[in-house]
């Protein structure tokens, strides 16, 4: 098996999903335009990695007061301190800051919906 996606459910899939489009580089694979429109998500490698969708049956989770170490989306960056800034004029809040070793710097956010948000910075990246 490989990975295919990871789904969230949200109070509003098509405000998150323009924002995750507009801010993190993502794109939509999919876009139904109907409930609970569900919005696949792809990365720059062009894999779908996230669905966000909308859906009244679920109850929604409370992001916003949910531990970012319970759940957060990340994303690998080459310079961790510049996307926070430019996130942060986007609408994210800061969290936290992590360094568990020289060159790794782990950014915690929460995003303007309140979904905790990670830039990683890793010495030595994944993959």
């Amino acid at each position: 098996m490989k990975f295919e996606h990871y789904a969230i459910n949200v109070e509003d899939s098509i405000a998150v999903a323009d924002w995750y489009i507009e801010n993190c580089g993502l794109t939509a694979a999919v876009a139904l335009t109907e409930v609970p429109y569900t919005r696949f998500l792809a990365d720059d490698t062009g894999r779908v990695f996230i669905e966000i969708y909308s859906n009244p049956a679920a109850p929604m989770p409370d992001y916003a007061n949910m531990s970012h170490l319970q759940y957060h989306l990340a994303f690998e960056t080459a310079d961790a301190g510049a996307e926070k800034e430019r996130l942060m004029a986007a609408g994210c809040t800061y969290v936290e800051e992590l360094n568990p070793q020289e060159g790794t710097r782990l950014i915690m956010l929460r995003d303007p919906f309140g979904i905790a948000l990670q830039l990683c910075q890793r010495a030595n990246p994944f993959g």
